[in-house]
């Protein structure tokens, strides 16, 4: 039963991927604390000054979060290009290696 285990371990690559979701884990963190304390505080520098994360638009009963809305997507693109120029350099060392 313990060899089958491991066999099945082995073949699907088991291992492999939970060592890739912790790494991810931790990339994840170093991507969202380099976003929160080092390039938030810059961009903030632009951005209006004020609670504007908590601007609301209402339209009858529905209370739309355009504040929340424009926070999470202006982390969302600065995360998503950290991610790419970071996956962008990994790659291009990989390459000029072969």
């Amino acid at each position: 039963m313990i060899k089958e285990f491991m066999a099945f371990l082995q073949k699907y690559g088991v291992i492999g991927l939970a060592i890739a979701v912790v790494i991810g884990g931790k990339v994840n963190a170093f991507v969202s604390a380099t976003v929160s304390d080092l390039i938030m505080p810059v961009v903030g520098i632009f951005l209006p000054q004020g609670a504007w994360q908590t601007w609301e638009l209402t339209l009858g009963p529905l209370k739309l979060a355009i504040g929340h809305w424009l926070g999470a997507t202006i982390d969302f693109v600065i995360v998503a290009y950290i991610v790419f120029a970071f996956t962008k350099y990994i790659l291009r060392e990989e390459t000029s290696k072969k």
